[in-house]
């Protein structure tokens, strides 16, 4: 998955530049950020009316956005606390709002008890991202920067994975599916961070 993220971010890297420089940089990383939302509002309508393909297709090139708006904004010298907030709670909106389209599609085609899935993959989606964000407050200052990234970067349904899982999910039409990863592994994943961040916190205390 490392490798893979490398590989995206290099080519996002170049497009980040031709796009600044066609643009004249008036193309701002907030810009970005923001269509990417709206965008994810057409995506879970389709999710919902069950229109999966066209879903999944928009679903990939809009998750490049969470990666373009970032190199833009190191790229323009914007880099900014501010910014990464933004970044951070517009991805837990868009994933809500996906989750939100899976579950009308199985309350419209019958499978009603199936949504509670849904439920709890946004749950679960939004835990991970919670222990991370309380664990980078709680470690601050207390252990070297180099270890603070690796104990974050674990887990087995990170962001992108819970995407890469769904989109697999929509072109197979098998929505239920994906989605039932996705809760089982993200609650997995909250609680494998949880252990690991709360034990490194104990070590350092003792």
């Amino acid at each position: 998955m490392d490798t893979i993220r490398s590989a995206v971010r290099a080519v996002v890297r170049s497009i980040a530049k031709i796009l600044n420089r066609l643009s004249g940089g008036k193309i701002t990383p907030a810009m970005v950020t923001y269509t990417s939302l709206l965008a994810h509002v057409l995506i879970a309508w389709l999710i919902a009316t069950r229109h999966n393909v066209w879903a999944a297709g928009l679903l990939v090139v809009f998750g490049l956005f969470d990666v373009l708006d970032g190199e833009l904004a190191r790229l323009q010298g914007k880099a900014s606390n501010a910014g990464m907030l933004l970044d951070a709670s517009t991805d837990r909106m868009k994933e809500t709002l996906l989750y939100i389209g899976a579950a009308y599609a199985m309350v419209a085609t019958g499978h009603a008890t199936w949504a509670v899935w849904a439920v709890a993959a946004c749950g679960g989606s939004l835990i991970v991202s919670y222990v991370k964000a309380k664990g980078e407050t709680a470690v601050a200052g207390k252990l070297p920067a180099h270890e603070v990234n690796r104990l974050f970067q674990d887990g087995l349904m990170r962001y992108e994975v819970r995407m890469a899982v769904l989109v697999a999910g929509l072109l197979i039409n098998r929505v239920i599916l994906a989605v039932v990863i996705i809760a089982a592994s993200a609650w997995f994943t909250a609680f494998q961070r949880l252990m690991k961040i709360s034990q490194s916190l104990h070590n350092v205390q003792d």
